[in-house]
């Protein structure tokens, strides 16, 4: 069984690949936790990674709801405050399944 910090190594290397700037990794705040926090060109992208070896207890994307979305959006905008920063951004999901990342961009509100 796989650990969630490896889920996030692999969506790390991926995002690298892809031309991403990692910032911070399991950035913590009082409304929560981003498991990642990358550039991509000159947007902000806050990350959250699902990780699963199958499907047999459903699709790690199932457990990524509007819930976790606004606590990812508060944390985000702490990290943008205590960072002085003021770009777009969004929030990715990446799902990382038997080997495989599924990389869904901006999957809530736009900013």
């Amino acid at each position: 069984m796989r650990k969630g910090s490896e889920y996030e190594d692999i969506a790390c290397e991926y995002l690298t690949e892809l031309g991403y700037s990692i910032l911070a990794r399991n950035y913590h705040c009082r409304s929560g936790e981003i498991d990642i926090i990358a550039m991509d060109g000159d947007e902000l992208v806050f990350v959250e990674v699902k990780g699963g070896l199958d499907t047999s207890f459903g699709h790690p994307a199932e457990r990524f709801n509007l819930r976790k979305l606004d606590r990812i959006v508060a944390c985000a905008f702490r990290f943008m405050e205590e960072n002085s920063l003021d770009v777009p951004f969004r929030v990715d999901l990446l799902v990382v399944l038997e080997g495989e990342v599924e990389h869904h961009r901006n999957v809530g509100y736009e900013f």
